[in-house]
């Protein structure tokens, strides 16, 4: 799933009728997801936090902004808090699926959209900036609202986006891509504040102030503190002590959990802790964390067990939870605290469905489901038994020179099952998506023109779904030949069944490629696909021939 966070900051804090107003745009935007409205009195700032698909999201940041732009008022405007305009900051998140560009690209298309039919300055910071001065928003904040018409006279101050124009109601926005931001807390057993942020001070990348023998901080020729280093970047970190728990807490912000992951630091944190003679007795977030921060953890706590890590999703988020003691003040909700499952499947999903229901759904006299989310079902199939192979093999002495690559198998398994399974729901909605299509109004040659385009795109779609299945299929068919080669051979026959089970999602797949590939009038794009899908199911067939020759030789 293709998932993007944006958490714009509007200069208003105080009037709950423009809140709304802003609000309410973002609310009204198909696919997207309105988390979380945090107003500020004295800042007089919202901070709002949505979810949805990438262009869901621009299209609810642009609402967003538009309509701040309507009933925020600048120069009439006081609070604590910096800020230059009436949309001060609107950041793009990657969640899943999406990558750090993809979200630049989204920046720059606001920002773009924006100055252009706003007529609102633009500044582009952190992985969107376009000069390295401008990655720190703080930088570009410099001289605030009540500074930005001198600002845009300067040519090192021109805007990325529009004209050097002050506009005296919206100010300049400042639009961006960052990494997720997560907020967490490791309790310790103890009240003394100065404990934690010494433990603190060791593990934020800003570190501490360099002392001499005599405990006094060393300073350069300016008189500035001379810093030591912390042991994780991208780690800010203090001590703190929250009277409601009785404890006192390291407080940690993870500016980029992918350069330092909280398990990492959470098990630093414990050496440390241990070396004060304290204990840590868990943690606890705050707020939302991605998913993969937590498959992360989970996977490390696993391996540290030297267990396989191919585990399904909520095993290894069962993992991390314990491992990471996120039950020690409070329990742990993961469909509360991961930001993924705030924007799950719909209600009719058919993954929701037992088996004998699908298999009702899939023999009534509706297309769909049909044989497309059939081939899925097929593919992940295929990869269960990869994994559950893989798994038999981990920890048997006989298949010790082995050990790496079958838990490596186990995890690839893992990921190729979850992919196959999301792809039973998008066939089912791509072909419901072209049904809806056909049903277009075509009266006006206006009408016929937009029905066309259209079934043309929705045919594409319905198109491209198995086409990804093929090809994940075919990775599926490399992975059960591997598997059949180096796997548990007491479970020979699983590896047989799931290379068959692969080449009958890819040869399936295959067939709702065909069937949809007459319809596009896109020459080049009918051209690629049917070149490309035809060498991946000539690759499938031989994969799964030497998978069955390897049955025939072993099973005697």
């Amino acid at each position: 799933m293709k998932l993007v966070e944006c958490v714009p900051n509007f200069s208003e804090g105080r009037n709950k009728g423009k809140i709304s107003a802003i609000t309410k745009e973002i609310e009204s935007t198909p696919r997207v997801k309105l988390l979380d409205v945090d107003p500020g009195e004295s800042t007089n700032r919202t901070v709002v936090t949505f979810i949805g698909s990438p262009e869901g999201v621009k299209e609810a940041a642009f609402k967003a902004i538009k309509k701040a732009a309507e009933v925020i008022d600048m120069s009439k405007h006081q609070g604590a808090h910096s800020r230059i305009g009436a949309t001060d900051v609107c950041p793009f998140v990657p969640v899943s699926g999406v990558t750090m560009e993809e979200c630049v690209q989204m920046a720059n298309e606001l920002g773009e959209r924006v100055a252009k039919e706003l007529g609102i300055p633009i500044y582009l910071y952190e992985a969107a900036a376009k000069k390295p001065e401008r990655r720190n928003i703080a930088l570009i904040r410099t001289g605030e609202y009540e500074g930005l018409p001198e600002k845009l006279k300067d040519p090192e101050w021109a805007p990325d986006y529009g004209e050097p124009v002050f506009n005296p109601k919206t100010g300049a926005t400042v639009i961006g891509a960052r990494e997720f931001l997560i907020a967490y807390n490791i309790n310790l057993n103890t009240r003394d504040r100065k404990l934690a942020h010494e433990i603190a001070l060791n593990l934020r990348e800003r570190g501490r102030a360099k002392r001499d023998k005599e405990g006094k901080i060393i300073r350069d020729a300016e008189g500035k503190a001379i810093k030591k280093a912390g042991k994780f970047k991208e780690v800010k970190a203090v001590g703190w002590y929250i009277e409601d728990y009785g404890i006192a807490q390291i407080s940690i912000n993870f500016t980029n959990y992918k350069v330092s992951p909280p398990h990492l630091v959470f098990d630093k944190a414990r050496k440390e802790a241990g070396k004060l003679g304290l204990r840590v007795t868990g943690s606890e977030l705050v707020g939302l964390i991605p998913k993969e921060a937590l498959i992360m953890a989970g996977r490390h706590y696993l391996e540290k067990q030297n267990r396989s890590s191919g585990v399904p999703e909520e095993e290894l988020i069962s993992t991390a939870v314990i491992s990471l003691g996120l039950n020690d003040v409070a329990p742990f909700e993961a469909e509360k605290k991961i930001i993924e499952y705030q924007f799950q499947e719909t209600s009719n999903s058919l993954l929701h469905y037992n088996l004998r229901e699908f298999a009702n759904e899939l023999s009534v006299d509706s297309p769909a489901p049909g044989g497309g989310s059939t081939a899925a079902l097929c593919g992940a199939l295929s990869a269960s038994l990869c994994s559950m192979v893989s798994n038999l093999t981990v920890g048997k002495k006989e298949y010790e020179k082995v050990q790496k690559d079958v838990k490596d198998f186990a995890v690839d398994a893992q990921v190729l099952k979850d992919e196959f399974l999301r792809s039973v729901d998008l066939d089912t909605q791509a072909f419901n998506k072209l049904m809806g299509a056909f049903k277009m109004k075509k009266k006006t040659e206006e009408e016929k023109k937009e029905r066309e385009q259209a079934i043309e795109e929705a045919t594409k779609e319905a198109t491209l779904v198995p086409f990804e299945v093929l090809k994940k299929s075919v990775q599926t068919l490399k992975l059960a030949k591997k598997v059949a080669l180096k796997g548990n051979k007491n479970s020979l026959s699983d590896a047989g069944v799931a290379g068959l089970a692969a080449q009958t999602a890819a040869e399936g797949a295959y067939y709702n490629i065909k069937i949809n590939l007459p319809n596009i009038q896109d020459k080049k794009f009918k051209s690629k696909v049917t070149k490309e899908a035809s060498s991946l199911k000539n690759e499938a067939v031989r994969l799964g021939e030497e998978i069955r020759d390897i049955m025939q030789k072993e099973l005697k």
